[in-house]
């Protein structure tokens, strides 16, 4: 969607780690408005995401590890929150989560301030887009809970997203951002929401910046380095998919959403977050490949035809092995730097440029061939309306064989003077025209 404002210049330059950011930046809004949304209870009290009752000696350890930590965050560092959140399980429950979260991407207790009111925000001329998406997003809810829950969660989450895209002007709103910030809302709350999503949307390295630019095509530059690293894997796939022609569209919504759109299970999506929350921007692109490299023989046992390709990839089962598909994405990653796939990621954009221009071409000579084929009927009918307005009415009273035979006359007649006018009206040599001629009374005989 786009927003008026004078920073559209800078919506498509980003960099592989995600920098769109501006030159210069407009003074933020004020943060510390009046709140006027009811607090609401927070996601784990309403029972939204599972609790697993792990037998795994190694995940109870972890438990056991977190909680230390916890007691005493000061004496933890950067790499020992990230450590949690990329082995395995990772933050293991929203408990966790809300308190690590924050910490992942630096947002201090400062931050963490009172929202506006919704009133205050409702004058902006996103807000209508927003409110839409967000009550299109009930599904991302906590199942059963309260009517006056579920208004006022849906109206933090539009404070939520309308406080980014005011704190930041020249970020452009997409659909698919709510699904983002409703993950970050449900674990966090809406005060710590704010400033994580702000981390997230703004900045060097910030992963949702391409996404809110001017236009989709830095999204559609990143999102094209999947396919050479499928490539490089597992060449029968990519082969496969060339040949389908089935592109990347496929994968955009989980790109977009960070899998928040397309999953059903809330336990996949947060354990996804946990891992994105502290890898480098392009690493859900990596997790993209490796879905689509683990679904491997379901492509092989698919027709090679587009739409169906399409509608097999682009349906996420329920029953996927997140931690092995992440191991193997973080394997991915290592051994395909982005710096080194950018030229082959600019080939692949130069054929699918070439492919474009030559289905357009392919579709214009197609509808000027189906022009052409209803032109005489066109002819015909045009000429048969031109005879109804011109002929004399005398005329149509005629007999049918003299009728059609002077309208046919006069039709040829007319057609010969207009393509040949000279022969009628020009002068002789000798000055004297062809109607004076037929006509000697003319007044104008001798001009």
């Amino acid at each position: 969607m786009e927003l008026n404002n004078t920073d559209a210049e800078v919506g498509d330059k980003c960099n592989l780690n995600g920098d769109c950011s501006p030159l210069d930046i407009k003074d933020p809004l004020d943060r510390s408005h009046a709140k006027n949304i009811d607090d609401i209870s927070t996601p784990s009290e309403l029972k939204f995401d599972e609790e697993f009752d792990y037998e795994d000696p190694e995940v109870t350890e972890k438990k056991r590890e977190i909680e230390k930590c916890l007691s005493d965050p000061n004496s933890v560092t950067l790499e020992q929150w990230q450590d949690f959140a990329r082995s395995r399980a990772g933050l293991i429950s929203d408990e966790y989560r809300r308190k690590i979260w924050p910490l992942l991407v630096s947002v201090t207790q400062e931050e963490m301030l009172e929202p506006p009111s919704l009133d205050e925000l409702s004058t902006h001329n996103e807000y209508n887009q927003v409110v839409l998406d967000v009550n299109r997003s009930l599904k991302r809810f906590p199942p059963g809970i309260p009517y006056e829950q579920r208004v006022a969660l849906q109206d933090q989450l539009t404070v939520l997203i309308l406080r980014v895209i005011i704190e930041y002007p020249h970020l452009k709103y997409y659909q698919g951002y709510h699904d983002v910030a409703i993950t970050l809302l449900l674990v966090c709350g809406d005060r710590a929401s704010f400033p994580l999503l702000c981390r997230l949307s703004y900045g060097p390295k910030a992963p949702l910046a391409p996404f809110m630019q001017a236009t989709m095509q830095p999204t559609q530059h990143l999102l094209n380095y999947m396919l050479p690293v499928i490539s490089r894997a597992e060449r029968k796939v990519a082969e496969c998919l060339e040949k389908a022609q089935v592109g990347t569209m496929f994968a955009l919504p989980w790109y977009l959403t960070w899998f928040g759109h397309s999953l059903n299970r809330y336990s996949d999506v947060v354990r996804l977050y946990d891992y994105f929350l502290c890898a480098p921007p392009l690493f859900p692109v990596y997790v993209t490949a490796a879905i689509v490299l683990h679904r491997a023989p379901e492509v092989y046992a698919c027709e090679c035809d587009m739409a169906m390709l399409h509608c097999l990839l682009s349906r996420l089962p329920d029953d996927l092995p997140f931690e092995d598909i992440l191991l193997r994405a973080k394997k991915l990653y290592e051994e395909n730097d982005p710096v080194d796939l950018e030229p082959e990621v600019k080939a692949l954009e130069r054929r699918e440029e070439e492919q474009r221009r030559l289905d357009e071409e392919r579709l214009k000579q197609r509808q000027l061939a189906a022009r052409n084929a209803r032109l005489p009927a066109s002819l015909s009918a045009r000429l048969q309306r031109r005879l109804r307005t011109y002929v004399p009415v005398a005329l149509r009273n005629l007999p049918v064989t003299r009728r059609a035979l002077l309208a046919t006359a006069t039709v040829l007649l007319g057609v010969y003077v207009y393509y040949r006018p000279d022969i009628l009206f020009a002068r002789s040599e000798s000055g004297i025209s062809l109607v004076h001629t037929l006509n000697p009374n003319s007044p104008h005989q001798n001009t």
